[in-house]
């Protein structure tokens, strides 16, 4: 598996029907997004990306869009082990909307996600094999209920064997599943016909100079 994210959206609605129906992003708009979230860091403009290519981008790099009714921002600086510490002035971008974290690595087999109403946490989730269970908050959301049912066992090759896998799911499958009851896509995995194209979605680019950045907080302010 080689999926990787680092997104944070904020919702007036439904997701997935915002990004089907998308047109071409607009520029002011979404440098005004940026400036909201990466408050106090200069960013300039860079070539976009369509969102599958986009989940996770280089270090330096943000790619993101505002629509009517979705703002959607990638950035690796946005990928949080325990998603509850969201800085509050993130939430506070939302400005009432839904707020939405994903993130995971393929390399590590970690997921991260959270979902945030009205300013207050719902569900956390963050696991990896070799972590565990870091976090685990609110109840589960309805596509996770196979998942811990024991439904969604990792398989492996035949040619592999029978081998143990410290958690009773693999975290990236769960992670493509949250992708698609949050986003409406997946990055691995067969797609549904309803399916959002994530290729499909067009982001802008900004890159951002790394003097331009402050220390410390992962989130520069």
């Amino acid at each position: 598996m080689g999926a990787k994210t680092a997104l944070l959206a904020y919702a007036d609605g439904d997701v997935a029907s915002v990004l089907k129906a998308v047109g071409e992003p607009t520029a002011e708009d979404t440098a005004a997004l940026i400036a909201r979230v990466f408050q106090g860091c200069r960013a300039e403009p860079t070539e976009g990306e369509v969102l599958a290519e986009a989940t996770h981008p280089p270090d330096g790099l943000t790619y993101a869009v505002s629509f009517q009714g979705v703002d959607v921002v990638c950035d690796r600086r946005l990928m949080f082990d325990r998603p509850s510490e969201l800085p509050a002035h993130l939430l506070e971008v939302a400005a009432g909307r839904r707020v939405i974290l994903h993130a995971m690595h393929s390399v590590s087999d970690w997921l991260a996600f959270a979902v945030w109403e009205d300013g207050r946490l719902i569900r956390s989730l963050s696991l990896s094999p070799d972590g565990g269970i870091s976090e685990n908050i609110g109840d589960p959301l309805p596509f996770e209920t196979p998942y811990w049912a024991g439904d969604r066992p990792v398989k492996f090759p035949p040619e592999r064997g029978e081998q143990p896998y410290a958690l009773s799911f693999h975290p990236l499958d769960l992670g493509n599943e949250a992708l698609r009851a949050f986003f409406g896509f997946r990055l691995e995995g067969r797609p549904a016909p309803d399916d959002v194209d994530p290729d499909e979605v067009p982001l802008l680019g900004f890159r951002r100079p790394r003097h331009g950045e402050r220390r410390g907080h992962p989130i520069a302010r």
